[in-house]
């Protein structure tokens, strides 16, 4: 699914990118030894130690953007299983009401069209957005298609959070299936 990514979310994902690297600053020898990180990483925490305030903070967003060059899922991962940080399923979440909220602006521009051009809004409406969704999650398409119409049509707010209920499970499901493949 090849979707934009708003500069807003892309500094929020950023900025937790760099609560990561704040919390690997703190990490102790012995647990730095079994991140699953690369050396240059590795030597920009052990900068992070020494230095103080502002420089500290220039350090941390520079330690952010050196993860970026390696897999920053692994040290999410990492930080979840060995210090108990919250990050991950933080990024999980923002991923689901970002995922939520694009098919969500799609079936609107597809009520908007249908509108214009006086023709019933069906249901069983077709969307690029939700299509790769379904097939990218095996959810069931009908049920998230008719919820997905639910909200649009009424704007009820229970079928805006059952759509996200949706999404999040088939995100959970999906970052189960890595763990064990």
């Amino acid at each position: 699914m090849s979707d934009r990514i708003s500069k807003s979310e892309q500094k929020r994902r950023f900025k937790r990118e760099e609560e990561a690297a704040s919390e690997l600053a703190l990490l102790s020898d012995n647990e730095l030894k079994k991140l699953p990180v690369g050396e240059a990483v590795k030597k920009e925490i052990i900068n992070c130690r020494s230095v103080k305030a502002g420089a500290r903070k220039r350090q941390i967003k520079y330690l952010a953007k050196v993860m970026r060059e390696e897999s920053v899922d692994e040290i999410f991962e990492f930080l979840a299983t060995r210090k108990g940080s919250k990050l991950k399923q933080n990024k999980l979440h923002h991923e689901a009401e970002r995922l939520r909220d694009s098919i969500i602006n799609e079936a609107i521009e597809y009520q908007q069209s249908c509108l214009q051009r006086s023709i019933a809004w069906e249901p069983d409406w077709p969307g690029e957005k939700i299509d790769s969704l379904v097939e990218r999650f095996t959810l069931d398409g009908g049920d998230l298609r008719r919820t997905v119409h639910q909200y649009v049509k009424t704007r009820m707010h229970n079928h805006y959070r059952e759509v996200f209920r949706v999404v999040k499970a088939g995100l959970e499901k999906e970052e189960m299936l890595n763990k064990i493949g």
